[in-house]
Protein backbone atom coordinates (compact mmCIF):
# COMPACT_ATOMS: atom_id res chain seq x y z
CA UNK A 1 0.00 0.00 0.00
CA UNK A 2 1.37 3.39 -0.97
CA UNK A 3 1.35 6.01 1.78
CA UNK A 4 1.68 9.65 0.67
CA UNK A 5 4.89 11.28 1.85
CA UNK A 6 3.07 13.88 3.98
CA UNK A 7 1.01 11.21 5.74
CA UNK A 8 4.10 9.07 6.28
CA UNK A 9 5.99 11.96 7.90
CA UNK A 10 3.01 12.70 10.12
CA UNK A 11 2.85 9.06 11.31
CA UNK A 12 6.60 8.94 11.86
CA UNK A 13 6.52 12.10 13.93
CA UNK A 14 3.71 10.68 16.03
CA UNK A 15 5.58 7.43 16.60
CA UNK A 16 8.72 9.30 17.60
CA UNK A 17 6.76 11.21 20.22
CA UNK A 18 5.36 8.08 21.88
CA UNK A 19 8.42 7.25 24.01
CA UNK A 20 8.49 10.81 25.32
CA UNK A 21 4.81 10.72 26.16
CA UNK A 22 4.72 7.27 27.74
CA UNK A 23 6.11 8.28 31.17
CA UNK A 24 3.50 11.02 31.39
CA UNK A 25 0.76 8.65 30.34
CA UNK A 26 1.92 6.04 32.82
CA UNK A 27 1.89 8.60 35.62
CA UNK A 28 -1.62 9.71 34.68
CA UNK A 29 -2.94 6.15 34.93
CA UNK A 30 -0.72 5.15 37.88
CA UNK A 31 -1.61 3.30 39.98
CA UNK A 32 -4.07 0.99 38.28
CA UNK A 33 -3.50 -1.89 40.73
CA UNK A 34 -2.32 -2.33 44.36
CA UNK A 35 1.14 -1.10 45.34
CA UNK A 36 3.50 -3.17 47.52
CA UNK A 37 5.48 -1.43 50.26
CA UNK A 38 8.27 -3.79 51.39
CA UNK A 39 9.43 -3.53 55.03
CA UNK A 40 12.67 -5.15 56.15
CA UNK A 41 11.50 -5.72 59.73
CA UNK A 42 8.84 -7.88 61.40
CA UNK A 43 5.43 -6.41 62.29
CA UNK A 44 5.51 -4.11 65.31
CA UNK A 45 8.98 -2.68 64.72
CA UNK A 46 9.33 1.08 64.27
CA UNK A 47 9.78 0.90 60.49
CA UNK A 48 6.69 -1.28 60.20
CA UNK A 49 4.62 1.04 62.41
CA UNK A 50 5.53 4.11 60.34
CA UNK A 51 5.07 2.28 57.02
CA UNK A 52 1.55 1.21 57.98
CA UNK A 53 0.58 4.73 59.05
CA UNK A 54 1.78 6.09 55.70
CA UNK A 55 0.26 3.24 53.67
CA UNK A 56 -3.20 3.72 55.13
CA UNK A 57 -3.47 7.37 54.13
CA UNK A 58 -1.58 6.92 50.87
CA UNK A 59 -4.04 4.22 49.81
CA UNK A 60 -6.88 6.69 50.20
CA UNK A 61 -5.12 9.35 48.15
CA UNK A 62 -4.01 7.01 45.35
CA UNK A 63 -7.31 5.14 45.10
CA UNK A 64 -5.44 1.83 45.27
CA UNK A 65 -4.34 -0.24 48.22
CA UNK A 66 -0.77 0.28 49.38
CA UNK A 67 -0.11 -3.10 51.00
CA UNK A 68 2.67 -3.44 53.55
CA UNK A 69 4.65 -6.66 53.13
CA UNK A 70 7.18 -7.67 55.77
CA UNK A 71 10.41 -9.22 54.50
CA UNK A 72 12.63 -9.35 57.60
CA UNK A 73 16.13 -10.78 57.54
CA UNK A 74 19.77 -9.91 56.89
CA UNK A 75 19.39 -6.51 58.56
CA UNK A 76 16.88 -5.27 55.92
CA UNK A 77 19.07 -6.40 53.00
CA UNK A 78 16.56 -9.05 51.89
CA UNK A 79 13.85 -6.42 51.55
CA UNK A 80 16.14 -3.97 49.79
CA UNK A 81 17.34 -6.59 47.30
CA UNK A 82 13.74 -7.55 46.49
CA UNK A 83 12.93 -3.95 45.60
CA UNK A 84 16.18 -3.48 43.66
CA UNK A 85 15.22 -6.46 41.47
CA UNK A 86 11.59 -5.40 41.04
CA UNK A 87 10.21 -3.84 37.88
CA UNK A 88 10.73 -0.06 37.92
CA UNK A 89 7.04 0.70 37.52
CA UNK A 90 6.10 2.17 40.90
CA UNK A 91 4.27 -0.94 42.11
CA UNK A 92 7.06 -2.15 44.44
CA UNK A 93 8.43 0.35 46.96
CA UNK A 94 10.90 0.10 49.83
CA UNK A 95 10.26 1.36 53.37
CA UNK A 96 13.70 2.82 54.05
CA UNK A 97 15.34 3.66 57.34
CA UNK A 98 18.71 4.57 58.81
CA UNK A 99 19.66 0.87 58.72
CA UNK A 100 19.91 1.09 54.93
CA UNK A 101 22.49 3.86 55.29
CA UNK A 102 24.43 1.90 57.91
CA UNK A 103 24.48 -1.22 55.74
CA UNK A 104 26.18 0.65 52.91
CA UNK A 105 29.41 0.53 54.95
CA UNK A 106 28.75 -2.44 57.22
CA UNK A 107 28.33 -5.03 54.44
CA UNK A 108 31.22 -5.27 52.01
CA UNK A 109 29.69 -7.71 49.49
CA UNK A 110 26.13 -6.53 48.92
CA UNK A 111 24.68 -7.33 45.52
CA UNK A 112 23.35 -3.78 45.27
CA UNK A 113 24.26 -0.20 46.08
CA UNK A 114 21.50 1.62 47.97
CA UNK A 115 22.39 4.97 46.36
CA UNK A 116 22.84 3.66 42.83
CA UNK A 117 20.00 1.13 42.76
CA UNK A 118 17.22 2.76 44.79
CA UNK A 119 15.61 6.03 43.73
CA UNK A 120 14.66 8.21 46.72
CA UNK A 121 10.98 9.17 46.72
CA UNK A 122 10.37 10.99 50.00
CA UNK A 123 11.55 11.12 53.60
CA UNK A 124 8.59 10.55 55.90
CA UNK A 125 9.36 10.41 59.61
CA UNK A 126 12.06 11.30 62.10
CA UNK A 127 12.29 10.21 65.71
CA UNK A 128 14.99 10.13 68.34
CA UNK A 129 16.16 6.97 69.90
CA UNK A 130 15.98 7.08 73.66
CA UNK A 131 18.58 5.95 76.17
CA UNK A 132 16.68 3.76 78.61
CA UNK A 133 17.78 1.76 81.62
CA UNK A 134 16.09 -0.82 83.79
CA UNK A 135 14.65 0.70 86.98
CA UNK A 136 16.95 -1.53 89.05
CA UNK A 137 19.99 0.39 87.78
CA UNK A 138 20.90 3.06 90.36
CA UNK A 139 21.34 5.84 87.78
CA UNK A 140 18.47 8.34 87.81
CA UNK A 141 19.92 10.85 85.34
CA UNK A 142 22.29 10.74 82.40
CA UNK A 143 25.22 12.24 84.40
CA UNK A 144 24.52 9.59 87.07
CA UNK A 145 24.65 6.88 84.40
CA UNK A 146 27.88 8.15 82.85
CA UNK A 147 29.48 8.27 86.31
CA UNK A 148 28.21 4.79 87.16
CA UNK A 149 29.45 3.39 83.85
CA UNK A 150 32.90 4.92 84.32
CA UNK A 151 33.07 3.41 87.79
CA UNK A 152 32.03 0.00 86.43
CA UNK A 153 33.79 -0.42 83.08
CA UNK A 154 32.80 -3.52 81.16
CA UNK A 155 30.13 -4.49 83.70
CA UNK A 156 27.04 -2.93 82.09
CA UNK A 157 25.35 -4.69 79.18
CA UNK A 158 23.56 -2.81 76.44
CA UNK A 159 21.10 -4.51 74.10
CA UNK A 160 20.63 -3.95 70.39
CA UNK A 161 18.75 -5.45 67.48
CA UNK A 162 22.03 -6.74 66.06
CA UNK A 163 25.34 -5.53 64.69
CA UNK A 164 24.83 -2.38 62.66
CA UNK A 165 21.30 -1.76 63.93
CA UNK A 166 20.43 1.78 64.97
CA UNK A 167 20.51 0.93 68.70
CA UNK A 168 23.99 -0.56 68.14
CA UNK A 169 25.54 2.35 66.25
CA UNK A 170 23.86 4.89 68.55
CA UNK A 171 25.36 3.15 71.58
CA UNK A 172 28.81 2.94 69.98
CA UNK A 173 28.72 6.65 69.16
CA UNK A 174 27.70 7.32 72.77
CA UNK A 175 30.55 5.14 74.10
CA UNK A 176 33.08 7.07 72.03
CA UNK A 177 31.81 10.51 72.95
CA UNK A 178 31.02 9.85 76.64
CA UNK A 179 34.14 7.77 77.26
CA UNK A 180 32.38 4.75 78.76
CA UNK A 181 32.84 1.01 78.33
CA UNK A 182 29.56 -0.87 77.78
CA UNK A 183 29.26 -4.50 76.66
CA UNK A 184 27.22 -5.11 73.52
CA UNK A 185 24.60 -7.88 73.61
CA UNK A 186 23.06 -8.26 70.12
CA UNK A 187 19.66 -9.86 69.62
CA UNK A 188 18.23 -11.44 66.49
CA UNK A 189 14.73 -10.85 67.81
CA UNK A 190 13.29 -8.37 70.29
CA UNK A 191 15.55 -7.40 73.17
CA UNK A 192 12.71 -5.73 75.09
CA UNK A 193 11.78 -8.76 77.28
CA UNK A 194 15.36 -9.11 78.56
CA UNK A 195 15.60 -5.35 79.05
CA UNK A 196 12.40 -5.36 81.12
CA UNK A 197 13.66 -8.28 83.22
CA UNK A 198 17.03 -6.62 83.84
CA UNK A 199 19.06 -9.28 82.07
CA UNK A 200 20.49 -6.41 80.04
CA UNK A 201 20.53 -3.00 81.67
CA UNK A 202 20.67 -0.41 78.88
CA UNK A 203 19.43 0.17 75.34
CA UNK A 204 18.92 2.87 72.73
CA UNK A 205 15.57 1.81 71.18
CA UNK A 206 13.44 3.98 68.91
CA UNK A 207 10.86 5.96 70.88
CA UNK A 208 7.91 4.16 69.19
CA UNK A 209 9.28 0.85 70.48
CA UNK A 210 9.88 2.03 74.04
CA UNK A 211 7.36 4.75 74.81
CA UNK A 212 4.64 2.50 76.27
CA UNK A 213 7.07 0.91 78.74
CA UNK A 214 8.51 4.32 79.63
CA UNK A 215 5.06 5.72 80.32
CA UNK A 216 4.19 2.59 82.27
CA UNK A 217 7.26 2.94 84.49
CA UNK A 218 8.83 -0.31 83.31
CA UNK A 219 11.82 1.49 81.78
CA UNK A 220 13.56 4.70 82.87
CA UNK A 221 14.30 7.20 80.11
CA UNK A 222 17.49 9.15 80.72
CA UNK A 223 17.89 11.08 77.46
CA UNK A 224 16.79 11.29 73.85
CA UNK A 225 19.37 11.13 71.08
CA UNK A 226 18.11 13.98 68.88
CA UNK A 227 19.49 17.52 68.85
CA UNK A 228 16.32 18.87 70.49
CA UNK A 229 14.00 17.47 73.14
CA UNK A 230 11.04 15.31 72.15
CA UNK A 231 7.47 16.48 72.73
CA UNK A 232 6.55 12.84 73.35
CA UNK A 233 8.82 12.69 76.41
CA UNK A 234 8.55 16.12 78.05
CA UNK A 235 11.17 16.72 80.67
CA UNK A 236 13.63 14.20 79.25
CA UNK A 237 16.87 15.93 78.21
CA UNK A 238 18.93 15.26 75.11
CA UNK A 239 22.19 13.33 75.27
CA UNK A 240 23.84 16.40 73.75
CA UNK A 241 23.05 18.49 76.84
CA UNK A 242 25.64 16.42 78.72
CA UNK A 243 27.72 15.01 75.85
CA UNK A 244 28.23 18.05 73.57
CA UNK A 245 27.82 17.37 69.86
CA UNK A 246 26.00 14.07 70.21
CA UNK A 247 23.06 13.65 67.81
CA UNK A 248 21.42 10.60 66.29
CA UNK A 249 17.95 10.17 64.87
CA UNK A 250 15.93 7.38 63.38
CA UNK A 251 14.52 8.40 60.01
CA UNK A 252 12.19 6.69 57.60
CA UNK A 253 11.34 7.20 53.96
CA UNK A 254 10.21 5.53 50.78
CA UNK A 255 12.32 4.47 47.82
CA UNK A 256 11.68 2.85 44.45
CA UNK A 257 13.75 0.79 42.01
CA UNK A 258 16.15 2.81 39.89
CA UNK A 259 14.78 3.80 36.46
CA UNK A 260 11.27 4.22 37.86
CA UNK A 261 9.80 6.96 35.62
CA UNK A 262 10.40 10.43 37.00
CA UNK A 263 6.72 11.26 36.58
CA UNK A 264 5.73 8.37 38.86
CA UNK A 265 8.37 9.37 41.44
CA UNK A 266 7.01 12.92 41.34
CA UNK A 267 3.42 11.74 41.78
CA UNK A 268 4.32 9.54 44.74
CA UNK A 269 6.35 12.34 46.29
CA UNK A 270 3.46 14.77 45.91
CA UNK A 271 0.95 12.39 47.47
CA UNK A 272 3.27 11.39 50.32
CA UNK A 273 3.89 15.04 51.16
CA UNK A 274 0.13 15.57 51.20
CA UNK A 275 -0.22 12.66 53.64
CA UNK A 276 2.50 14.13 55.87
CA UNK A 277 0.73 17.50 55.92
CA UNK A 278 -2.49 15.95 57.25
CA UNK A 279 -3.01 17.08 60.88
CA UNK A 280 -4.31 13.61 61.81
CA UNK A 281 -1.11 11.98 60.53
CA UNK A 282 1.01 14.56 62.36
CA UNK A 283 -0.89 13.80 65.55
CA UNK A 284 -0.37 10.06 65.15
CA UNK A 285 3.34 10.64 64.54
CA UNK A 286 3.53 12.80 67.69
CA UNK A 287 1.88 10.03 69.70
CA UNK A 288 4.71 7.66 68.82
CA UNK A 289 7.39 10.24 69.47
CA UNK A 290 8.28 11.62 66.06
CA UNK A 291 7.65 14.27 63.43
CA UNK A 292 6.99 14.34 59.70
CA UNK A 293 9.90 15.20 57.39
CA UNK A 294 8.68 15.54 53.78
CA UNK A 295 10.50 17.39 51.03
CA UNK A 296 11.68 16.51 47.54
CA UNK A 297 13.28 13.29 46.29
CA UNK A 298 16.58 15.22 46.12
CA UNK A 299 16.21 16.23 49.77
CA UNK A 300 15.79 12.59 50.73
CA UNK A 301 18.75 11.59 48.58
CA UNK A 302 20.93 14.15 50.39
CA UNK A 303 19.80 12.81 53.77
CA UNK A 304 20.74 9.26 52.79
CA UNK A 305 24.17 10.36 51.57
CA UNK A 306 24.86 12.33 54.78
CA UNK A 307 23.83 9.39 56.96
CA UNK A 308 26.00 6.93 55.01
CA UNK A 309 28.99 9.20 55.64
CA UNK A 310 28.23 9.72 59.35
CA UNK A 311 27.61 6.11 60.30
CA UNK A 312 30.41 4.86 58.06
CA UNK A 313 32.86 6.69 60.33
CA UNK A 314 31.33 5.12 63.46
CA UNK A 315 31.43 1.63 61.97
CA UNK A 316 35.09 1.97 60.98
CA UNK A 317 36.22 3.46 64.31
CA UNK A 318 34.25 0.95 66.41
CA UNK A 319 35.26 -1.88 64.07
CA UNK A 320 31.66 -3.10 63.81
CA UNK A 321 31.27 -6.14 61.59
CA UNK A 322 28.16 -8.13 60.67
CA UNK A 323 27.77 -11.56 62.23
Amino acid sequence: MHIPRRAFLHLAAGAAALPALSPIASAQTYPSRPVRLIVGFPPGYATDIVARLIAQSLSERLGQQVAVENRPGAATNIAAEEVVKAAPDGYTLLAMTVTNAVNATLYKNLSFDIVRDIAPVAATFRSPNVLVVTPSLPAKTLPDFIGYAKANPGKINYASAGYGSAPNVNAELFKMMAGVDLVHVPYSGSFVPDLLSGQVQVAFPPIPLAIANIRGGKLRALAVTSATRSDALPGIPTVGEFVPGFEASIWHGIGAPKNTPAAIIAKLNREINAVLADPKVKERFANIGGTAIGGSPADFGNLIAEEIKKWGKVIRIANIEPV
